[in-house]
């Protein structure tokens, strides 16, 4: 599959300006590629009872699964400073990349963006070697 990788920058970027962040002030968002071309967005979500909120990674692999899909060709993910432009690489979470191991295969990629002209691309052995499998 073709992954247009501007394209889910640029889709991160969006999702970010949705995160709720009220506590840590750091706004993260994500855009997930799916096998059927479909990209769905996530972005972080706090709550004063720290457990309860959700990584903006998981937000989107959660919406892709509650649609029926299991199939992840890329994510895309952006943070920084809320109201800020991003001027660091926010990488997944390591809870965030075990769910990515359920679904994602050998050819999904991890792009973690500061803008559209300035990311990384990694698999996600590379960003999580010997994950937990069943």
């Amino acid at each position: 599959m073709e992954i247009d990788i501007e394209k889910l920058i640029k889709e991160a970027i969006e999702a970010r300006e949705r995160a709720y962040c009220p506590y840590s002030n750091f706004a993260v968002g994500a855009a997930l590629l799916v096998g059927s071309g479909e990209i769905y967005r996530g972005c972080n979500a706090e709550n004063a009872s720290y457990p309860a909120g959700i990584c903006a990674e998981r937000c989107a692999m959660f919406k892709a699964v509650s649609e029926g899909h299991r199939d992840f060709a890329a994510i895309a993910i952006v943070g920084g400073r809320k109201g800020e432009a991003s001027d660091t690489y926010a990488y997944p979470c390591g809870i965030c990349r075990q769910v990515m191991s359920e679904w994602a295969g050998k050819d999904f990629k991890i792009i973690v963006a500061k803008s559209c002209a300035d990311y990384k691309v990694y698999s996600l052995e590379e960003l999580l070697p010997e994950s937990f499998k069943l």
